[in-house]
């Protein structure tokens, strides 16, 4: 899609649509191509794929456009569907201020045989004269001009220092991803219920995972049939796909392990004895009580709880797609880590019977959504995370549900050292509620 600048807005257009972001008050409106023409002298800036939304970050400062710069594809799911990870982001102040250089790939149709101007140097002279002319203006500044003066560098020192994280929030994590035609946020699951298949992407989402849904929130207000198109739902998290192939060898497992077998060549074609099949892991991070480790614990008063994540796994072989799923949060009740020191002391919030209601309220809408679950406690079972461990546990006993199974096991006890092997143990001890546990296939 490209983006225009025009006096009074920033312009998207794509197809036969167009987005018109405001300058003045970061207001949001779609309207038809054709009316581009309109527009006090618009400027090819260049093309984007996509918008992530609008921010403000302090009041100080003005609504800023969030746009994809730069994608990578991950890979395709099944259907043809392309899964994308954003790389680059652009930034626009919704304001008269002119934008920086956004290196964005220019529009062939209105930069064709166009290059950049060259920078024009200044003699040693001319850098002179200019820094006499700066001398001279900032002696003639008042006393209340030059409070102004300070005030504008702080607030320019702010804005650089907040666009700087977003920068790195958006282009160094690497954990932000999209599909124009699949729902990321939603397991195979949920998707093949098929109550809102015929509605747009945006409309189909799962509420909890749909990341960007605050920052695009005036399009999905405006309620235009339009808008759907620009609407794109972004998730955090991870998604990885491979494809691979099953090479069944008649030969043991002994003979492969034989020094004296030679290396078999994997096959040159993939058929019904070789087949083709995809993994795939999509992790989703919810929206809600998200935040830096150590700052963000616990559960709040909506029963969400800290930095929770949904992981499906995904297999899909002969047309048949197998789906796997599993959540991880911080342990549900009032509790928080206070102090800049590595791994501050835990401590508790809120009372037991002030906890209960909120307790129950995160596993009620837990229940809702999987049915049954298996509760795998890794803190601590000693020393200073104890005190997590058994307000927990009390929390399960209260409510006391047949759905729930609550399994301890101290990770940090068992797996000193590097040892991860050592989780082997758990999985045996718990390997017939495993065996219980279901999952979805669809043909």
């Amino acid at each position: 899609m490209e983006l225009f600048q025009a006096k009074d807005h920033y312009i998207l257009q794509s197809g036969e649509s167009a987005l018109w972001c405001s300058r003045k008050d970061g207001s949001l409106q779609t309207r038809a191509a054709t009316d581009l023409l309109l527009a006090w002298n618009p400027i090819c800036l260049g093309l984007v794929e996509g918008i992530i939304g609008k921010v403000q970050l302090h009041t100080d400062l003005p609504w800023w456009l969030l746009l994809i710069r730069q994608k990578s594809l991950i890979g395709k799911l099944p259907g043809g569907h392309e899964i994308y990870k954003v790389t680059k982001i652009a930034v626009i102040p919704l304001s008269n201020t002119e934008p920086q250089d956004l290196e964005l790939e220019l529009c062939k149709k209105h930069h064709f045989g166009i290059h950049k101007p060259e920078k024009i140097t200044q003699s040693p002279d001319d850098s002179k004269f200019l820094m006499k002319t700066l001398t001279q203006i900032k002696s003639n500044v008042s006393a209340p001009n030059k409070k102004k003066v300070k005030e504008s560098k702080e607030k320019e020192k702010l804005e650089r220092r907040l666009l700087e994280e977003l920068f790195k929030m958006f282009m160094d994590s690497d954990s932000f991803y999209y599909s124009w035609t699949y729902d990321l946020t939603n397991s195979v699951q949920r998707q093949s219920s098929g109550e809102k298949s015929q509605l747009p992407l945006w409309q189909r989402v799962d509420d909890r995972f749909f990341w960007n849904k605050y920052m695009i929130e005036d399009l999905i207000n405006i309620k235009d049939p339009q808008g759907s198109s620009w609407i794109l739902p972004v998730i955090q998290g991870f998604v990885q796909i491979e494809e691979l192939v099953v090479n069944y060898n008649e030969s043991s497992d002994d003979e492969k392990s034989s020094p004296e077998t030679p290396p078999q060549e994997p096959p040159t074609c993939v058929d019904d004895v070789h087949p083709r099949f995809m993994v795939a892991l999509i992790s989703r991070r919810s929206r809600h009580r998200a935040g830096m480790r150590y700052k963000r614990r616990g559960v709040d008063k909506s029963g969400h709880v800290a930095n929770y994540v949904e992981t499906e796994q995904l297999i899909h072989v002969h047309c048949h797609t197998l789906s796997f799923v599993q959540t991880r949060g911080s342990v549900p009740v009032f509790w928080s880590q206070v102090g800049y020191r590595y791994n501050p002391r835990p401590r508790l919030d809120k009372v037991e019977k002030e906890t209960s209601q909120y307790f129950c309220s995160h596993f009620h809408q837990e229940l809702s959504i999987y049915k049954k679950q298996v509760l795998i406690n890794l803190v601590d079972q000693a020393g200073r995370e104890k005190i997590i461990g058994d307000a927990y546990l009390k929390q399960v006993l209260l409510f006391n549900n047949p759905s729930l199974t609550y399994v301890s096991f101290d990770f940090h006890e068992h797996c000193r050292g590097m040892k991860f092997e050592n989780v082997q143990t758990l999985t045996d001890a718990i390997c017939d509620i495993i065996m219980d546990l279901k999952w979805c296939w669809l043909v």
